[in-house]
């Protein structure tokens, strides 16, 4: 029979996000208890983080020389991110997909949500690439890909032929819908959102109008403010209007986009956004974790719930001296503090 796996420490638990000293009682993958224990462990114990919009293609891709625009950059067909991704071949594209992968999880991130390019061999290749490490890979396929994946990825309502067609399609086959929409402008946010989609990917330059349906209609918004800051489509704080879209009440996940500019570390995109945005800690952890809601289980630290959480040992750093270890996590902490990972994504 196998026995429990019991965790201690100063764990930040459920959906609030409380600093509580527990053991953690992980049985079968699953969490049937946790337990108050003032004597546990100095170990911080924090919900595994979900990467909601990545693009790991771009991986083969990585920091390469490049100049231009948005669309010069990585529109389709013909910007120079699909150039680059027609060039490699499927041997090259897995394992730097696979690579990109791992990275994440070393640094406390259990899944993602990936725009995937190439029709139904991308969608294939991403499956062999994540397979074997514990990690959630939804797939927004494209180009034909998405009746292979668990979603459709609409690249912008205004780039893509057809639309209503492969919606209709895609709603049939129960997929889920995601949109780039309000990443250059606020043009083809309300073109997105007449499709009733699953998911708004950067609204970096939505209207309070639009923020305002997307949270009437519980459409949640993955925002990926350093992909914008580093593609010039925003130099300002109010772009994406993040304390905007938490005042109206939108719900907003967190992403890294392309791995061709930026890396896949959720660890940097908090520290980032809480840094340029002024978002308190507390609320953009809950952002780098509540998009594991779209493909099952979040990942929030609760009795019943999966168990996807990691562990930091402040013992061996400066983080030793933190009054806050939840805002010392998001403000501080790199893959060298994380120890133990439990993820049965």
């Amino acid at each position: 029979m196998e026995h429990p796996l019991v965790i201690s420490g100063k764990a930040i638990v459920g959906k609030e996000l409380v600093l509580r000293p527990v053991d953690i009682v992980i049985e079968r993958g699953i969490i049937t208890a946790i337990e108050e224990n003032k004597k546990a462990s100095d170990a911080w114990i924090c919900p595994a983080f979900f990467n909601a919009h990545t693009h790991l293609g771009d991986t083969v891709a990585m920091d390469c020389a490049s100049s231009g625009d948005l669309v010069d950059l990585v529109t389709p067909p013909y910007g120079l991110k699909h150039r680059l991704l027609s060039a490699a071949s499927r041997d090259e594209l897995v394992r730097a997909m696979r690579s990109s992968i791992a990275g994440m999880v070393r640094r406390g991130t259990a899944g993602c949500a990936d725009f995937r390019e190439g029709g139904p061999k991308g969608v294939a290749a991403l499956r062999e690439a994540s397979e074997g490490q514990n990690f959630r890979c939804i797939i927004f396929g494209r180009d034909g890909g998405e009746h292979a994946a668990e979603g459709m990825g609409i690249s912008s309502a205004r780039d893509s032929p057809d639309i209503e067609h492969q919606v209709a399609q895609a709603r049939l086959e129960n997929k889920i819908i995601a949109f780039h929409a309000g990443e250059k402008d606020s043009g083809d946010v309300d073109a997105a959102l007449s499709f009733d989609p699953d998911l708004i990917i950067h609204g970096t330059h939505a209207t309070r109008r639009q923020l305002r349906n997307c949270a009437e209609r519980e459409i949640p918004i993955a925002i990926c403010p350093r992909s914008n800051w580093t593609l010039g489509v925003t130099a300002t704080p109010s772009h994406p209007p993040v304390s905007l879209m938490l005042d109206l009440g939108c719900r907003v996940f967190l992403g890294t986009d392309n791995a061709m500019f930026i890396q896949p570390d959720m660890l940097a995109e908090m520290a980032f956004v809480h840094t340029i945005y002024r978002i308190e800690p507390s609320k953009v952890m809950r952002m780098a974790v509540d998009g594991s809601s779209l493909g099952g289980d979040p990942f929030f630290i609760s009795i019943g719930a999966r168990a996807n959480l990691f562990s930091l040992d402040p013992r061996f750093s400066n983080l030793r001296f933190s009054k806050n270890p939840l805002e010392s996590i998001v403000k501080r902490a790199d893959s060298g503090n994380i120890g133990t990972s439990v993820f049965n994504s």
